[in-house]
């Protein structure tokens, strides 16, 4: 649950923003980044970044508390969420209620509680699935770690000219294997998921109004010209920039 930052989520082959009230579940060795917007980091900002994350493990013992029969519905809905899943608007007030109070119980009440929370979520209709492709359970922690130097890598560099060269080097792989390996994981190619990130902080510069025009925000966001951003912008968010100016 977060409850301060804004800031975009990538989950899997899923990247959209994110904001104070949303809930999400992240599904079992699901690859996801929270990454706050850049005015949480400056040092003049007095921005805050808060969460409330709830860890549970499915295969130790509550492994075994959903192998109840009163517990299927509530087993069902687990197995669902290894795409990961995003709260629906109306129901997040609820939400937010009921795991700030679990935050606060002690000893068994802590188990009741969870379990009852479990309970409500699984008969929530409308929840956002995130990903379309399922997580490589298989991952080890260093191919973990690789992803993420992938991630934090493109998104620190995203207005530059990054080049299959350079990605396949912090990856420490050859180009042909790196574009088999980043496709196998993430089901696109790394030159989609470059293409998303800019386009994802273009609407964040947009929203936020800090541009002169919108052939400064394709130059400053790592297109080499406006056509271009004009193309992919289109494609990836269904309209041109002009639109999606005149929408919000």
């Amino acid at each position: 649950m977060v409850i301060k930052s804004e800031g975009t989520l990538i989950a899997g082959n899923y990247m959209q923003r994110f904001k104070p009230g949303d809930i999400y579940i992240i599904g079992a060795d699901q690859p996801h980044i929270f990454k706050s917007d850049a005015s949480y980091f400056d040092k003049k900002s007095k921005k805050n970044i808060e969460a409330l994350t709830l860890f549970f493990n499915l295969e130790e013992s509550f492994g075994n508390v959903l192998s109840l029969p009163e517990m299927k519905g509530i087993k069902n809905f687990l197995e669902k969420t290894i795409y990961g899943l995003k709260a629906p608007q109306h129901e997040k007030l609820n939400l937010a209620k009921e795991i700030l109070n679990l935050k606060d119980s002690k000893t068994g009440l802590l188990v009741s509680d969870f379990i009852r929370l479990l309970h409500n979520m699984a008969h929530i209709r409308k929840w956002e699935t995130l990903s379309t492709s399922i997580p490589d359970l298989s991952i080890s922690d260093f191919e973990g770690l690789r992803m993420n130097d992938i991630y934090q890598y493109t998104i620190k560099n995203y207005a530059e000219n990054i080049s299959l060269q350079q990605i396949a080097n912090v990856a420490h792989l050859t180009v042909p294997a790196f574009c088999r390996y980043f496709k196998k994981r993430t089901s696109k190619t790394y030159i989609t998921f470059l293409n998303e990130i800019r386009i994802n902080e273009a609407c964040n510069k947009i929203l936020e109004g800090k541009f002169q025009s919108i052939s400064f925000v394709a130059y400053d966001t790592g297109f080499s010209n406006v056509t271009s951003f004009n193309r992919v912008f289109k494609k990836i968010k269904g309209m041109p920039p002009g639109r999606f100016m005149k929408n919000i």
